[in-house]
């Protein structure tokens, strides 16, 4: 098993940076590995935590001690994204309510439709940036489900002032950490019960793993959840999770690179003439922009890159580019020409000539 590396609260604090490179590392013994093997097994002798596959493997222990000391609580891991939310959603009781912003992972959302279509649960669809309303809403709610910035849109919530008012009520407040990461936005000190990543995305950062995560304080919930995966069985592959473990280390200097090339982008796009609007929270690696003359351009737009990639996917070290709408279960509330960038680490003068390039050929 990997030594947990969680900082001693007696000790020196550790830096999200140097957590990143640090946590979950094998024992330092002579002729000891420096990093954590990958455990291909599915059976284990008798006698020990773990006993068969289903229920742990030291590859998986390893990633889930270093996000979860990155994010400050208890992590596990999941075979996808999906996976996770899957089994947050499945903690809400019979005819439960879970509020949601309207704008939100269309993953997600299809979920939540599909509970409701069965009569499950209700969702109760509200706009993010009006706390008072969302407050509201945490009234009749069993699990109230933030994403901050949200996606596309990239609303910010006011996570303290919900989370508090959701609990005053009884329910249970989950954060889609995928867009901030745990290194610009840690929602379990804003008292958030679980947090939930896609590591498919900034976590693994190289566009080729699949898997998901919750972290959470709470050692109830904790043993709840591992006991619906343990059920399920919606585990990750050591060798998945060795991989993402191996982007974590990285996760710091990628999303630095990444938030900084975004900032400078949204400051030249702001007066491209192609654009009616640029949408950035001010953090993070995600753009927004919107064509200005519509779903047409911003089809064009994604034709027109060469150094972009026209992908659905987000987070990894290459830029990638999408027209939201393309997609049917994408809320009706999104413009038709909304583009969401996912900003990358190359150099930021080849991103913006590109895409300047591009842009300029959707002027009408």
């Amino acid at each position: 098993m990997a030594a947990d590396t969680t900082p001693d609260p007696a000790g020196p604090s550790l830096r999200p940076g140097t957590i990143a490179v640090t946590a979950g590392r094998p024992e330092r013994t002579p002729d000891a590995p420096l990093n954590t093997p990958i455990t291909m097994a599915a059976t284990y002798v008798a006698g020990g935590e773990v006993e068969y596959g289903r229920y742990g493997n030291p590859t998986w222990t390893a990633l889930e001690d270093a996000l979860g000391a990155l994010e400050g609580g208890r992590c596990l891991t999941f075979a996808s994204g999906l996976a996770a939310v899957a089994t947050v959603l499945d903690l809400v009781g019979a005819d439960g309510t879970v509020v949601v912003p309207r704008h939100a992972y269309t993953g997600t959302m299809m979920q939540l439709a599909d509970l409701e279509s069965r009569g499950r649960l209700k969702a109760e669809l509200v706009d993010i940036t009006d706390t008072e309303a969302v407050v509201a809403a945490c009234a009749d709610a069993a699990l109230v489900w933030l994403e901050s910035p949200t996606n596309p849109a990239l609303e910010v919530a006011d996570i303290a002032t919900i989370t508090a008012a959701a609990h005053e009520a009884g329910a249970y407040v989950v954060v889609d950490n995928t867009f901030a990461t745990p290194l610009l936005q840690r929602p379990l000190e804003d008292g958030v019960d679980l947090v939930v990543h896609s590591a498919t995305k900034y976590l693994a950062g190289h566009s080729d793993v699949q898997m998901g995560a919750i972290v959470t304080r709470d050692d109830e919930l904790h043993g709840v959840i591992k006991g619906r995966r343990d059920l399920v069985g919606a585990i990750p592959g050591p060798f998945e999770a060795w991989l993402t473990l191996r982007g974590l280390r990285t996760l710091h200097l990628r999303v630095e690179r990444a938030q900084a090339n975004a900032q400078e982008l949204v400051r030249r796009l702001g007066e491209h003439p192609a654009l009616s609007e640029v949408r950035y929270p001010g953090f993070g690696g995600i753009v927004s922009i919107v064509l200005a003359q519509g779903e047409m351009a911003a089809d064009l737009l994604s034709r027109k890159t060469r150094l972009w990639v026209h992908a659905t996917s987000l987070g990894g070290v290459e830029s990638t580019l999408e027209r939201r709408r393309r997609w049917k279960a994408e809320a009706a509330t999104i413009p038709e020409g909304l583009v969401r960038l996912s900003v990358g680490v190359e150099d930021v003068e080849d991103l913006w000539e590109d895409l300047r390039d591009a842009l300029d050929g959707c002027v009408g």
